[in-house]
């Protein structure tokens, strides 16, 4: 029996210790008044301290025990009087079921066919994208790859220019046929109009005011899941990136998940308005939540120009050049700066007397070590104004005048020859296969 028991267990009998019992007294003070007014004091100690319980004072004199609830808090250690935040997560949900609603409306589905020749015969194959309507008449913005009608070939198949571009409207089964109104390949913008009115023209804000950390949802239609919604944060601002062709952007990075087909589409912050345009995403094994969008504070001029001259009017100097960095100063002793490679003929650069071994090292007084660099200080500028050119020439430094003129249309990956990270356009080359052809050929495209 005890064995079946061997957890329970009572103190050891040894362990007890026996007082002798003292002779009791007599008198009335101790047998009856000292008891009478102890339980007194007992008993009012007893009620006050139940006062204190709300059942118990509920019980005593019906009064309801009061009750309160405060949402969870999130308290900083440092200051937490100044930097408490409410973590109200049910707000935050239906936050973002009313952008969702009040935005799609002004997000399209773009599609583009080709006529595709290969080892396999012709065939018609299709790309899709994303766009955003900027006005109740059917302007839209989108990225320039999305819409690209160049003819492109390998030693597997040639893909013909496109010979059809549609869009699709939120809630709506039609396809309108679509006109490309303008292209910059330099921004990987692009600005296409349907014949179509009272449309829900999206409300742009402010990329300059946002921060890392802000929650921002990506609108689009990847991989042809239609009107698609993710959520993520701003991992960085201002992030210099470069396409493999070469074009560089200075975008908003997010983890915001973005896959091919969200390209053009919006990336949208919580107040519903649209702070980028999302065009690229870094691809590979082991990469993930790494994809970016054009801050929408550089994309108005843009827009403006291509509804207006269908090509974006810029400044231009005439030079192709080679950013030196400091990896590269460290080991021959240069200064940071732009090395000249080729001066064009009759460019502003030539005019100014820029010659092939310059070293730019500064434009209006601020360094530049990159093209990129010297590009985005000079697109702050007016074609006609003139600008000063920091160069070193055979050890010597000097100031030149130059007078920046009109940029001919050309590629953008013209625009520079430095070597950047290749990032992965999210739909530039990739073409979806249409029923008819092999899917195993479409691998050649991603």
């Amino acid at each position: 029996m005890d064995n079946e028991n061997e957890f329970n267990y009572s103190v050891d009998q040894k362990f007890k210790q026996t007082k002798p019992a003292k002779k009791s007294g007599g008198g009335f003070g101790k047998t009856v008044f000292v008891p009478f007014l102890a339980g007194i004091v007992g008993a009012s100690l007893t009620v006050g301290v139940c006062f204190k319980v709300p059942e118990v004072r509920k019980v005593l004199i019906g009064e309801q025990p009061k009750t309160s609830y405060s949402a969870p808090r999130i308290e900083n250690s440092k200051n937490s009087s100044d930097t408490n935040i409410t973590a109200d997560f049910m707000s935050f949900s239906k936050s973002s079921i009313q952008v969702a609603k009040t935005v799609l409306p002004s997000i399209v589905g773009i599609e583009i066919k080709y006529n595709v020749t290969s080892l396999f015969g012709n065939s018609e194959a299709k790309a899709t994208g994303s766009g955003v309507i900027i006005s109740e008449d059917g302007y839209i913005i989108t990225n320039n790859h999305v819409v690209s009608t160049e003819t492109s070939s390998s030693s597997f198949y040639t893909i013909t220019e496109a010979k059809g571009l549609t869009v699709k409207l939120y809630g709506d089964d039609k396809e309108y046929e679509a006109e490309i109104i303008g292209t910059d390949a330099y921004t990987d913008l692009a600005v296409i109009k349907i014949d179509a009115t009272g449309l829900t023209p999206a409300v742009l804000g402010d990329s300059d005011s946002l921060e890392v950390g802000e929650f921002v949802l990506a609108m689009g239609n990847p991989l042809d899941m239609d009107f698609t919604v993710t959520s993520g944060i701003v991992s960085a601002v201002n992030r210099e990136v470069s396409a493999s062709d070469g074009t560089s952007y200075y975008a908003i990075q997010t983890d915001a998940a973005i896959n091919s087909g969200n390209s053009g589409g919006a990336l949208v912050n919580l107040a519903g308005e649209v702070i980028g345009i999302n065009n690229l995403k870094l691809s590979g094994e082991g990469i993930e939540g790494i994809g970016f969008a054009i801050p929408i504070n550089s994309t108005t001029d843009v827009i403006d120009q291509l509804i207006e001259f269908k090509t974006v009017k810029r400044p231009y100097i005439g030079i192709s050049g080679q950013g030196i960095d400091s990896s590269i100063t460290e080991i021959y002793s240069l200064p940071a700066g732009v090395s000249v490679k080729e001066v064009e003929k009759g460019s502003p650069a030539e005019a100014a007397g820029i010659e092939k071994g310059d070293i730019i090292t500064k434009i209006e007084g601020k360094e530049v070590s990159t093209v990129t660099e010297l590009n985005k200080v000079k697109y702050t500028y007016k074609i006609g104004d003139t600008v000063t050119l920091t160069i070193l020439r055979n050890g010597q430094e000097k100031d030149l005048k130059l007078t920046l003129g009109e940029e001919p249309v050309r590629e953008a990956s013209e625009n520079t020859e430095e070597e950047k990270p290749t990032v992965k356009k999210d739909n530039s080359t990739e073409r979806r296969e249409s029923s008819s052809f092999p899917s195993s050929i479409w691998d050649l495209f991603r």
